[in-house]
């Protein structure tokens, strides 16, 4: 996992910088995600590109500490003192459509030697890719983004687009010059957009990616978001992807869906004509291994203080440790499948993930989970075929079902406890991401609910 030596990398860095410069491109944005969730990074001129790509630009290590409040919370090893690189990898390379001479690529936080930093995310997400191939697994995975769209009033103040209803063609007439933008922003950054609708809250809008490996997926996330709020702005609008911009509002998810190939064949380990609801032992083990560790996997995947106004029963987001066949109350949605490709079409969905989320940590944990299930052959038990949030106290606990935990903290300290996601995390990115998700947490709850939406609103 150490940096790339030798031509491969030298031709890699020679073939973008030639791109950039035939493309007319000034300035590159080197984009990496902390432990806040915020996309972050630093912009190098195009002359000093092939330079860059080989050596990386400087960052303290401090910002792996900073929260989306940009507090500093206090992580041994993490002060003033140290550097890392954080080093582009060229195959992340995008000229972006909404600004002008500019491009940018996603970077691996590298220490001085070329090593990956162990606080690094997306070396982290590298390393459960490689344990899953270590089982003879490669995954596809995608994300739902759903995302609010507003004006911005005098008084500061952030109002919903519109009024109208879930998946009217009103709403699509109001947002349609914005959202055909973005789908050709998306496209020329070889992002295939597949579906687009609007949903259920005032000004809410919901658009999905096409599948694909879980490295390049958590990339196209961060290029994606980007996208969403830049082109909104440049039309005069501010695209919120926080969980609840709106407290009276549907919040908004970002649902992961996830398949399982076998690395071989190239056939999908989730599917089994034979099994209930087409599912294979693989699958449903992959699945009781998320179950098993949803407490302290939602500190990964709904990240934020604001997420937990979103996970309430009864609100189609999920707010228990349960699973069924297209059962949008469950944690995990077994989707149905589309009868011109039965097998490729075999997928599940974690419905507990948001867009506050890191996604190469959200996607890494995810990984982690399910094949602590699958080493284990851990089954998901019983599935749920109706809201579990109907079911009694009694009901669920002799079913097996729980309800999450309910504010950030809470679910902090399940993932504290939780051996196989701190130890896939390792010591330092596990401490540094506590540390800085417990300030937070400290900062939010001493303040109203005004403090926290207005710095959520555009942060994600």
């Amino acid at each position: 996992m150490a940096k790339k030596t030798g031509k491969k990398a030298f031709d890699a860095a020679e073939a973008v910088t030639r791109q950039a410069q035939d493309a007319g491109v000034r300035l590159i944005r080197f984009l990496y995600t902390d432990n806040g969730g915020i996309t972050r990074g630093k912009v190098t001129n195009v002359t000093r590109l092939r330079d860059r790509i080989h050596d990386g630009i400087g960052l303290t290590v401090a910002m792996q500490a900073m929260n989306m409040l940009d507090q500093l919370a206090a992580v041994e090893g993490m002060g003033p003192v140290g550097e890392i690189r954080i080093t582009p990898d060229p195959a992340t390379f995008r000229i972006l459509p909404y600004a002008p001479k500019s491009a940018a690529m996603t970077v691996d936080m590298l220490k001085i030697d070329g090593e990956p930093w162990e606080a690094c995310p997306r070396s982290f997400l590298k390393r459960q890719i490689e344990a899953a191939a270590e089982l003879g697994i490669t995954l596809q995975m995608a994300v739902e983004f759903e995302w609010s769209m507003a004006t911005k009033g005098a008084d500061g103040s952030y109002q919903p687009l519109d009024q109208t209803l879930c998946f009217s063609t009103t709403s699509m007439t109001i947002a349609h010059a914005v959202i055909l933008d973005i789908v050709e922003a998306l496209e020329a950054q070889n992002i295939p957009v597949e579906l687009y609708y609007p949903e259920l809250g005032h000004g809410q809008q919901e658009m999905t990616i096409h599948h694909t490996d879980p490295l390049t997926a958590a990339d196209n996330h961060i290029f994606v978001r980007e996208t969403i709020r830049n082109v909104a702005y440049q039309h005069g609008l501010y695209a919120s992807l926080a969980p609840k911009p709106f407290l009276d509002q549907a919040g908004n998810g970002g649902h992961i869906h996830f398949s399982l190939w076998d690395a071989d064949s190239g056939r999908n380990l989730m599917y089994d004509p034979s099994g209930a609801y087409n599912m294979s032992d693989t699958g449903m083990s992959f699945i009781a291994g998320i179950l098993e560790h949803l407490p302290g996997l939602l500190a990964l995947t709904c990240a934020s203080y604001n997420s937990y106004h979103r996970l309430q029963p009864h609100f189609w987001s999920s707010a228990y440790t349960a699973w069924g066949p297209d059962n949008r109350e469950g944690a995990v949605r077994v989707a149905s499948r589309y009868k011109s490709d039965e097998e490729g079409s075999a997928n599940a969905e974690l419905k507990a993930a948001d867009l506050s989320m890191n996604p190469y940590l959200a996607y890494g944990a995810l990984i982690a989970a399910g094949l602590d299930g699958v080493r284990r052959k851990l089954t998901p038990g019983e599935p749920t075929l109706v809201d579990p949030g109907n079911y009694s106290d009694a009901e669920r606990k002799k079913l097996g079902i729980k309800r999450y935990p309910t504010s950030l903290n809470e679910t902090l300290d399940a993932l504290e406890k939780d051996a196989v996601l701190t130890n896939a995390l390792g010591a330092l990115l596990a401490t540094s991401y506590i540390a800085v998700k417990r300030l937070e947490y400290q900062s939010f709850s001493q303040q109203d609910d005004a403090f926290e939406t207005a710095n959520h609103f555009w942060k994600f």
